[in-house]
């Protein structure tokens, strides 16, 4: 069914929530608050992208190269983190929302593993959105375990050479069960992908604010949406128009 504002809406949005420091800083506030105040737009658009009828919102929550910040603000977001998917699970349940996260696991601390395990097995019966948290992630990581995966197959005697193309590559990539983004939306102000879903983001649209994440409310990812919707994807082929005007 379509949404009644809008024509098209995105099937997959991903956003880089960016500026949580920047934002604190300018109000000259400790970092770690603008990062609270990030984790309140999170639960606003994760209810909005659910009433849009956005099937996947995968948010990049915490990269590869975040470890290298302070310590201490590293474990207070990882605490946080812990807490807030625990605090939201009942939200997410009620909205029959399904929890899961992409990136390696093997560095992140007991209680955020304990809460990853605990949402995504209470709500893997959920039939809506699926939200997919990025944590611990990096693109080029990714790519490199999808290889790595690839190559043992052939060298266990399990794929040929000829077998590996686009699709099987897909199929190993953390994203498998996941269609790819339609949408991309960075916010601060920076016009980069941060090695944030590179081979997924082939054919998305980018769209970039000035605004901090926790400025980014329900009224500017509708105003990506109306973005979205004056888009021409024309995936590598020409529109209707220009195929009109060569046969007149």
């Amino acid at each position: 069914m379509k949404n009644q504002k809008f024509e098209n809406i995105p099937k997959h949005v991903a956003i880089i929530m960016d500026g949580n420091g920047r934002w604190a800083q300018k109000r000259k506030m400790a970092r770690i608050q603008g990062h609270f105040e990030g984790m309140k737009r999170v639960e606003e658009i994760i209810k909005s992208s659910s009433d849009l009828g956005i099937k996947v919102l995968t948010l990049f929550t915490f990269s590869t190269e975040n470890w290298n910040r302070p310590q201490t603000e590293v474990s207070m977001l990882m605490n946080a983190l812990a807490g807030l998917m625990l605090k939201k699970k009942k939200m997410l349940m009620n909205r029959h929302i399904r929890f899961q996260t992409i990136g390696r696991t093997n560095r992140l601390p007991e209680n955020v593993l304990a809460s990853i395990s605990e949402v995504s097995k209470d709500t893997k019966h959920c039939n809506g959105m699926i939200l997919n948290l990025a944590i611990d992630y990096g693109s080029r990581m990714e790519i490199l375990d999808a290889f790595l995966s690839i190559a043992g197959k052939v060298k266990a005697g399990k794929m040929e050479l000829a077998d590996i193309n686009e699709d099987q590559i897909s199929k190993a990539m953390y994203t498998k069960n996941l269609p790819d983004p339609d949408l991309l939306i960075r916010t601060s102000g920076e016009k980069r992908v941060s090695n944030f879903l590179l081979w997924q983001l082939s054919y998305a649209e980018l769209y970039f604010t000035e605004k901090y994440w926790p400025e980014f409310t329900s009224e500017e990812l509708e105003k990506a949406i109306i973005d979205f919707n004056k888009r021409d994807r024309r995936f590598g082929a020409i529109n209707k128009k220009e195929t009109k005007d060569e046969q007149g």
